[in-house]
């Protein structure tokens, strides 16, 4: 059975930080490229941060480069958003997704519940 669950989320004032965490479960984790996105009410689901398998490139979207980071650690079979200076318009779901295998043409899309994050003062 497939798991992502993520953790971390919160009410934090503007320019503070918070750290995101997304436990992986049942299926390879290594072998697939994972994702953090996010939703504001009303809006569109955004891709907020990737970090590609294999290796260990990175992408961001640019409304947080420099201030969010992306990491994984494939012995936990965990993802991590780190975010740092957060504005108000951070609020938003954020959630974890898993792309994969990466050497399957026909890639296979798994989701988190998604955990909450608010910015206010």
């Amino acid at each position: 059975q497939v798991q992502l669950v993520e953790s971390g989320g919160g009410l934090v004032q503007p320019g503070g930080s918070l750290r995101l965490s997304c436990a992986a479960s049942g299926f390879p984790f290594s072998l697939y490229t994972m994702n953090w996105y996010r939703q504001a009410p009303g809006k569109e689901r955004e891709l907020v941060a990737t970090f590609i398998s294999p290796g260990s490139s990175t992408n961001y979207a640019d409304s947080v480069k420099g201030r969010f980071s992306i990491s994984r650690d494939n012995a936990k079979n965990t993802v991590y958003l780190q975010m740092n200076s957060l504005k108000p318009e951070d609020t938003a779901v954020y959630y974890c997704n898993a792309r994969g295998p990466y050497y399957n043409p026909v890639r296979i899309d798994y989701w988190g519940q998604g955990t909450q994050v608010t910015v206010s003062s």
